[in-house]
């Protein structure tokens, strides 16, 4: 197993969950809003559930089958989303999703967060694609992978069913190519 990575931005520290986090992951994720914009978070929210992610990030992560960030504001140290990729070795590719406390929606933060996971997808661990999802519902996930660079491969038409009603995706990527042009237009290649 490797060391869990720790990666900065300007507002944010992403790093390893830990068990004092639980308290903090289940207040945030208790509510409906954030639960209603994820696929897998069950509401209401309990601690045994936060326990649980805890359990399969870190036995993820050990086997090389994925890595799950915690996401904290760098100024105060507070827990506020999460973010992870679910990593395909066999086709050097990876699945990222992501959370975050509805107190710090519209900010930028999550296109932060995810900026610094697709450097790490792409820079650290030599992914060749890196993918993503959103219910069509959740128009504000598109934004923040467009922001990042990410490119519409399609929707998933009543792909997805959740308490008992079916979800369209809309399904994004951005390959190793896509990345190293975004750099290379940007300056920083």
């Amino acid at each position: 197993m490797h060391p869990f990575p720790r990666l900065e931005t300007p507002r944010l520290v992403l790093r390893e969950l830990a068990d004092a986090d639980i308290p903090r992951i289940v207040a945030l994720a208790s509510d409906e809003a954030v639960a209603r914009n994820t696929l897998n978070m069950p509401h209401p929210y309990r601690p045994d559930y936060a326990q649980n992610w805890l359990k399969i990030s870190r036995e993820a992560h050990a086997v090389g089958a994925g890595v799950t960030f915690a996401i904290e504001l760098r100024a105060t140290g507070e827990f506020i989303g999460g973010i992870g990729l679910k990593i395909e070795p066999r086709f050097d590719r990876a699945e990222v999703g992501y959370w975050l406390g509805v107190a710090y929606w519209n900010q930028g933060l999550m296109t932060e967060a995810l900026a610094a996971v697709l450097r790490y997808g792409f820079d650290d661990l030599l992914l060749n694609k890196i993918l993503a999802n959103h219910t069509t519902q959740n128009p504000g996930s598109g934004a923040v992978m467009l922001k990042n660079g990410m490119v519409k491969e399609g929707e998933l038409v009543e792909h997805v069913k959740r308490d008992g009603e079916y979800y369209t995706l809309a399904q994004y990527r951005l390959t190793r190519r896509e990345y190293a042009q975004r750099l290379a237009r940007a300056g920083v290649l």
